[in-house]
């Protein structure tokens, strides 16, 4: 092996190594979230058990069918560049990035509703519900919002992921940079997966 090959080699390894650092400290901001959320549920039970009656357990499922799907594009993306096929890599790429897209649209709808009820953070109505609700729907804002953040992230990573196959910046041979920006999404997805029950089908 040349000493290029090899130094190739090494950059991919850390590269590798790096995001799965990376994705280590997003699973802790997340599990400490899930952790204050499972004491929450077992101090308020009867305030979880009605708050999760209270949101679209039919718009949860079908972000998740949306999620899921995206998670499929991605790994088609990856296969497709290693089979040499940079067009349809980018055009799966367009697509996890469209399928993003759908999940915002309608997370936006549900948290419409929600404020149009006089639901969100620091509202008047809010607080007249029951403290155990009240946390609920705190705790249901702040790990909803900040996976809406983690998903608009996503997608700004995959567009830009999705211009380099175009300009063959990645290449069958050299396609380190897709496959940890796929890695990434399906770490967005499987967050949902554990959301999804927590939230949405907690009554």
């Amino acid at each position: 092996m040349t000493e290029a090959a090899h130094s190739e080699h090494r950059d991919d390894y850390g590269a590798k190594l790096g995001m799965w650092l990376f994705l280590v400290t997003e699973i802790n901001l997340f599990g400490g979230l899930f952790i204050a959320y499972a004491y929450m549920r077992n101090k308020y039970p009867e305030g979880f058990h009605h708050g999760g009656s209270q949101l679209n357990a039919t718009l949860g499922v079908t972000n998740t069918v949306v999620l899921l799907t995206s998670s499929l594009t991605a790994v088609l993306a990856l296969w497709a560049i290693q089979q040499g096929k940079a067009k349809l890599s980018k055009q799966l790429l367009t697509a996890t990035v469209l399928f993003g897209l759908v999940f915002l649209v309608i997370k936006t709808v549900e948290w419409s509703a929600k404020i149009h009820h006089g639901i969100y953070p620091n509202s008047e109505h809010l607080a007249t519900l029951p403290h155990g609700e009240q946390i609920f729907y705190g705790l249901y804002f702040t790990m909803t919002g900040l996976h809406g953040v983690h998903v608009v992230v996503g997608m700004l990573v995959l567009s830009v992921i999705a211009r380099m196959v175009g300009q063959s910046k990645i290449t069958r041979d050299q396609h380190v940079v897709l496959e940890n920006g796929a890695l990434y999404w399906h770490l967005v997805d499987v967050v949902w997966i554990f959301l999804l029950p927590l939230f949405y089908l907690a009554a």
